[in-house]
């Protein structure tokens, strides 16, 4: 008898402890009575009807779902590899656990296709730079294809778009050349710069020395101009006779001839000058005759 409620004890303890159930807050649980959906718990304490119910824990947490590694053509027909990460978060506890049956596989599978599909209608150069609008249409697709079971697709990331080696290598050896031509062209048109500037500087200094020589000579033809003048105007108050400017004349000659060259050219109006000497000469000639001799 002892025994047999004992034996009743145990086995009530086991049921009560099939009975009693915990539910994380992180998760929902959804219970089954005779394989028949029947409610859905929240977290905390729950109990169940031991053998006739069963409890399935969901979690809710965003969660990553890894794309594996796969080669697609683009549409320039280049052969790259992709893998990219999805995040996820389940919406709906009962449609995720209902409505299919592996959630994790069914989105690989899901994301690889559609991934081939947009990098297949992207060149290579387009696909390398448009990351983020291949995320965000990615993200869109699986966000609707995901939706009747019950789960929001967060974000998609792509990891990484390698193309071959022997392409990669095309492009290092493209970006090195395309670098070379931009570091010349610049070189060029520092070299025209600088030489517009150079000889935009001499022709600069040619004109600034034109000018002075100009300024300089026309100050020295001014001067000389206001020097004649200045003379002119004094000989002509002076009111100077004939016998001044033979004299004149004649001082001028001496200079001349005070030279070392051996001969002297006169001009053709120096007849007439000399003729006048001649005249002044007799005049003074007649002079001394009528003068009176000096006593002894």
């Amino acid at each position: 008898m002892i025994a047999f409620f004992v034996i009743l004890a145990v086995f009530l303890f086991i049921l009560g402890g099939q009975a009693i159930k915990i539910i994380r807050p992180w998760e929902k649980g959804l219970i089954e009575r005779l394989g028949r959906y029947q409610r859905t718990a929240g977290s905390g304490l729950t109990l169940i009807m031991p053998v006739v119910e069963t409890i399935i824990k969901v979690d809710m947490r965003e969660q990553v779902v890894d794309i594996p590694p796969q080669a697609v053509i683009t549409k320039d027909n280049v052969a790259v590899e992709v893998d990219a990460v999805t995040y996820y978060e389940v919406t709906d506890p009962i449609k995720v656990t209902y409505n299919i049956a592996n959630f994790y596989m069914a989105a690989t599978k899901l994301a690889q296709t559609n991934l081939r599909n947009l990098i297949g209608d992207l060149s290579l150069d387009d696909s390398l730079t448009s990351r983020e609008l291949i995320n965000t249409k990615l993200r869109d697709i699986l966000d609707d294809a995901t939706d009747k079971w019950g789960v929001k697709v967060t974000r998609v990331e792509l990891q990484r778009i390698e193309p071959p080696k022997d392409v990669t290598e095309a492009m290092h050896r493209q970006m090195k050349a395309e670098r070379d031509r931009r570091a010349m062209i610049l070189e060029a048109e520092g070299s025209k710069r600088s030489a517009i500037l150079t000889a935009e500087g001499k022709a600069e200094a040619i004109k600034k020395v034109a000018d002075a020589n100009k300024y300089q000579k026309i100050t020295i033809a001014q001067g000389e101009a206001e020097a004649i003048q200045n003379v002119y105007g004094a000989i002509h108050k002076g009111d100077p006779t004939n016998d001044l400017i033979a004299i004149k004349y004649l001082e001028t000659l001496e200079k001349i001839a005070d030279g070392k060259a051996s001969k002297v050219f006169l001009p053709y109006e120096a007849s007439g000058i000399l003729s006048s000497i001649a005249g002044i000469g007799e005049v003074l000639k007649d002079k001394s005759k009528n003068s009176p001799p000096k006593a002894e």
